[in-house]
């Protein structure tokens, strides 16, 4: 699918975006790969390891339309990963995380139509589920934006669908480079926020490979989630530091103490398959498939029973402490 087409990734300097230009040079010929971003040092930093003749690199800001419009042209695919995702930043600064989750999420939509690209996949998070901080209802309106995207395509035939994941083991701003820090500083306790707090858990690697293939299996409007397992935080902190206390510091603003996939409230529109699931849209489309239980792929899902959600505190599947460990050393390499 993607030998000689342009790949185009919002927020392509993230620890997503590296990853993902990674695996597609290693297994595919594309024509070209856009990294569109606002930081021009991380820019020049990727461009020190990603150098080959086919990446391009943009200077841009998803709340900029026309710089998007210009980036699009030509472009097959599009991965939006760019957004402001510190739950408390979001919590104290609600105006400029609305600008843009949200308001760039329709400019990409609006770019992606004007150039005719095939598919469009952007990325969401579990904290979209029946969010309880800004920047998880930020991404629910991206998500509802971008299914709906669907039906306002007209004779356009760019199809737009969601990825929506948990927490990416080791990536930048998360929980395992926090803990790190106070090991290296050798400081005399770990922070852990609720006792009892869970998490979804998944390799970057794992969340690159998910979105590839969900690139062959997009109808267009469906929301896709894995299945991933679910960790104890204190259980992380124990696999990485055994010999230093916890300390209990409380909730942050915005926090959740356990996360959200697959809400019980759309399980009369969300089917299981072998190693996922989808959200099917609730609206109906006028000019795309309204059958989202066989996927572009001809894999077959079943509707899941009535009441169901997919959480992190009920998950069936939970990492031991040396599962963590191994967990957590997959996701350096």
């Amino acid at each position: 699918m993607f030998n000689n087409s342009t790949i185009l990734i919002t927020g392509g300097t993230g620890s997503f975006g590296k990853k993902y230009v990674k695996t597609l040079l290693e297994r595919y010929k594309p024509k070209k790969i856009i990294i569109f971003s606002r930081d021009e040092l991380k820019q020049f930093e990727m461009q020190q390891e990603y150098n080959e003749p086919c990446m391009r690199y943009f200077i841009g800001d998803v709340r900029d339309k026309d710089r998007l419009r210009r980036a699009m042209q030509g472009v097959d695919y599009v991965i939006h990963a760019a957004a402001l995702k510190q739950v408390p930043a979001a919590e104290y600064n609600p105006m400029e995380c609305i600008k843009t989750n949200i308001n760039g999420a329709e400019n990409v939509i609006e770019a992606a139509l004007d150039a005719n690209v095939q598919k469009v996949i952007a990325l969401s998070t579990d904290k979209a589920a029946n969010p309880i901080n800004l920047y998880g209802a930020t991404k629910l309106a991206s998500d509802k934006l971008f299914v709906a995207a669907n039906n306002i395509a007209g004779g356009h035939k760019t199809t737009f669908s969601v990825v929506r994941y948990g927490n990416v083991v080791c990536s930048r701003g998360s929980v395992v480079p926090i803990f790190q820090k106070f090991i290296n500083e050798k400081k005399d306790h770990i922070p852990i926020t609720h006792a009892e707090m869970t998490r979804f858990w998944i390799t970057l690697q794992q969340g690159v490979d998910f979105v590839l293939k969900n690139f062959e299996r997009m109808l267009g409007g469906e929301i896709f989630v894995p299945k991933i397992p679910s960790i104890r935080i204190t259980d992380l902190a124990k696999a990485m530091a055994p010999n230093i206390p916890q300390k209990i510091i409380g909730i942050r603003p915005g926090e959740k103490l356990h996360e959200v996939m697959c809400p019980a409230d759309l399980c009369f529109d969300t089917f299981e398959f072998s190693d996922h699931f989808v959200i099917a849209p609730g609206i109906k489309f006028s000019s795309r498939t309204n059958d989202f239980d066989t996927n572009a792929l001809s894999e077959k899902g079943i509707k899941v029973d009535p009441g169901y959600e997919y959480n992190s505190l009920h998950n069936p599947h939970y990492l031991t402490i040396e599962e963590i460990k191994d967990f957590n050393q997959k996701a350096l390499q």
